[in-house]
């Protein structure tokens, strides 16, 4: 099922506040009651067509997005570093988020922001001290994240908050998958139509039950929060102005345009 958060037209009928709908094989959105990380799945009788609607973040973190960091091995590598042994977790604020075909807004004091493609994970339940075993019951489903980040920023502060934490970067989108589970699939990561990452989601060093469990060690998760499984090798700058196209397959893609440098 995929659950696309979205903004009606005024020739709508339900006003222009923000929605829920689960899209279907037509390209129709049945919107939804409320939101459904917290009253669930609950259709109404309207139907908007998807094509008249914006299409939003599909999740709006309550209070943080958790990032692991290094969880490819080739990725490790590219950044001359060890392959961990275990998860190394970082935050990302919430006003890091925004939306599919949303601009990613280059920073005055970046001199290179890059690219990183992601699947991520959105959290449905509060938890703490979940078992690798029961993770599944806390996720409310998938979607595909962008964990933009100054690298120069990155190198200089030797800690990632500032690399990472800037208004817009943190595009999610364009839905949230709840029947999706990772495996083998392909995650694919284009600047200007040209491939730059191209990985296997079994890739991952920590798989999707190490990581929630390590991290609910860790912190208290909310409904609504977002964590971001690591980037495969390959990244790399945005020009001014260029595109990123993230996909993954069975859940979508994510694009997004960089800004001309601040």
């Amino acid at each position: 099922m995929r659950i696309v958060r979205f903004t009606p037209s005024e020739k709508s009928g339900i006003g222009t506040d923000p929605h829920y709908g689960v899209l279907n094989d037509k390209d129709e959105l049945l919107v939804l009651k409320g939101d459904p990380l917290y009253t669930g799945i609950v259709p109404t009788e309207t139907k908007i067509d998807l094509a008249d609607v914006k299409v939003l973040a599909p999740v709006l973190p309550r209070s943080k997005v958790v990032a692991v960091g290094k969880n490819y091995a080739d990725h490790a590598a590219e950044m001359n570093s060890a392959v961990p042994d275990e998860p190394i977790i970082f935050l990302k604020p919430n006003t890091a988020v925004i939306g599919p075909e949303e601009t990613i807004q280059w920073p005055r004091m970046a001199d290179r922001i890059d690219f990183e493609g992601e699947l991520a994970i959105v959290i449905g339940r509060i938890c703490k001290d979940v078992p690798v075993e029961r993770y599944s019951d806390v996720i409310f489903g998938y979607t595909i994240a962008n964990d933009v980040t100054a690298r120069n920023l990155q190198a200089k502060d030797g800690q990632w908050t500032r690399a990472k934490g800037f208004d817009t970067f943190c595009p999610l989108g364009p839905w949230i998958e709840t029947d999706f589970l990772p495996g083998s699939q392909m995650i694919t990561t284009k600047v200007n139509g040209e491939v730059k990452q191209s990985e296997a989601l079994s890739s991952l060093i920590f798989k999707v039950p190490e990581i929630i469990a390590f991290v609910t060690q860790v912190m208290t998760l909310l409904p609504g929060d977002v964590i971001l499984t690591g980037t495969p090798a390959g990244i790399g700058p945005i020009p001014e102005k260029g595109e990123v196209a993230i996909t993954i397959d069975g859940i979508g893609t994510l694009v997004n345009r960089a800004s001309s440098r601040g």
